[in-house]
């Protein structure tokens, strides 16, 4: 199938069914149609689990995630046997984890916060590769869908219920049911009763947060991007086009610099959220 000439942008942020190639046709812009597969029914409702566009961009970005650690964990090793400092590859991904572990991840989370990095650091790689194969020809911005940007949010706010759970044991309930001690019981039970709502709120509105930030910052630059070219087809003269080519390129660096800050921010809230929920204990 051969894709539309113009609409070269608009694939990298909208998902369906096709995966885009490069072919000699008109456009340069070839379209493979993606198998769909039965879907499976609960009850009253059907399950399509058929792979689409950012299906796939998922996919690869974990496998990136998988090759690029395995990667450096290898010339880490050979650095190691050979009794060298690591160098290169290795050593710049060595750097970025060790900052994001002792900078990052340790100072927000907490004592014993050790268990935690694993997670924290798989989320921002992720999301990192997600983000840049936007950028990408051919490419699309899988974090620019919302379901996405929800998903990891909703396992986010998991792990941090969890890391509640466990360090708060019983008195997690104090961060559901809002019970001032130090006052009488004929000022707890109104208070109670007005900030418990607040409380219960205020635990869907961090996921909320992360879910939103993510997927309104890497679909915007996409969006930014269709305008400008748009301006071509729009004025339909040759006389613009160097214009709208050059606020391209510059939007293009500003996103891959928006991919990296992206990843960043998402992984530093997530350490910020555990670490206020995990503070009660300790």
């Amino acid at each position: 199938m051969i894709a539309d000439a113009k609409d070269f942008i608009t694939p990298h942020i909208t998902d369906s069914h096709t995966l885009d190639y490069p072919c000699f046709r008109s456009g340069f812009v070839c379209e493979y149609e993606l198998p769909r597969w039965n879907p499976i029914h609960i009850g009253r409702f059907a399950l399509d689990i058929s792979p689409t566009r950012h299906v796939v961009m998922l996919w690869i970005a974990a496998l990136l995630c998988i090759v690029f650690t395995l990667l450096a964990l290898r010339a880490h090793n050979r650095k190691t046997r050979e009794g060298k400092a690591p160098s290169g590859f290795g050593n710049g991904l060595e750097a970025l984890v060790l900052y994001l572990r002792n900078e990052v991840v340790l100072p927000n989370v907490g004592a014993h916060g050790n268990a935690y990095v694993p997670y924290l650091l798989t989320l921002f790689f992720f999301i990192l590769f997600a983000n840049l194969l936007g950028l990408v020809p051919y490419g699309a911005t899988a974090t620019g869908n919302i379901s996405v940007t929800a998903t990891l949010a909703m396992v986010t706010f998991i792990v941090i219920e969890i890391a509640g759970m466990r360090a708060q044991g019983l008195g997690y309930i104090n961060t559901i049911v809002f019970w001032p001690h130090d006052m009488s019981l004929a000022m707890k039970l109104p208070i109670t009763v007005v900030l418990t709502p607040i409380e219960i709120i205020g635990k869907f509105t961090k996921p909320f947060a992360l879910a939103i930030r993510l997927f309104a910052n890497m679909i915007s630059g996409h969006v930014v991007l269709l305008a400008l070219i748009s301006l071509i087809f729009t004025f339909a003269t040759w006389i613009l086009v160097p214009l709208p080519i050059a606020m391209a390129i510059a939007i293009s660096l500003l996103e891959l610099f928006i991919a990296f800050l992206q990843a960043f921010i998402f992984t530093l809230l997530s350490t910020v959220f555990i670490g206020l929920i995990r503070e009660g204990a300790h």
